[in-house]
């Protein structure tokens, strides 16, 4: 698989990940996570930053604010709870 293959296969994983968690199967939404993570492996590509944002980590979770996941404002940072209890912190503001 060349560099840009794996690239439009991961996008395209995250647009399925994306429509089965908004449509609730959760199941098949962790599915495509795993695999979108193992062809970047593979390929020794780095996701896609609204990939890493909407993942969970430790659970491989497709993350929807408000349903599976938990977001809160801090000083400097937006902290992002999964249900699993895995947070990620991501910076804002200025730079």
């Amino acid at each position: 698989m060349t560099r840009s293959i794996a690239r439009e296969r991961i996008d395209r994983l995250h647009d399925l990940a994306r429509e089965a968690a908004r449509g609730g199967d959760d199941d098949l939404a962790r599915e495509y996570v795993r695999l979108a993570r193992r062809i970047a492996e593979r390929n020794r590509l780095t996701l896609p930053k609204r990939f890493r944002r909407f993942t969970c980590d430790a659970c491989d979770a497709y993350l929807i604010p408000g349903r599976n996941a938990r977001v809160r404002t801090r000083a400097g940072h937006v902290v992002v709870t999964c249900d699993c209890g895995h947070q990620s912190r991501y910076p804002y503001g200025e730079a």
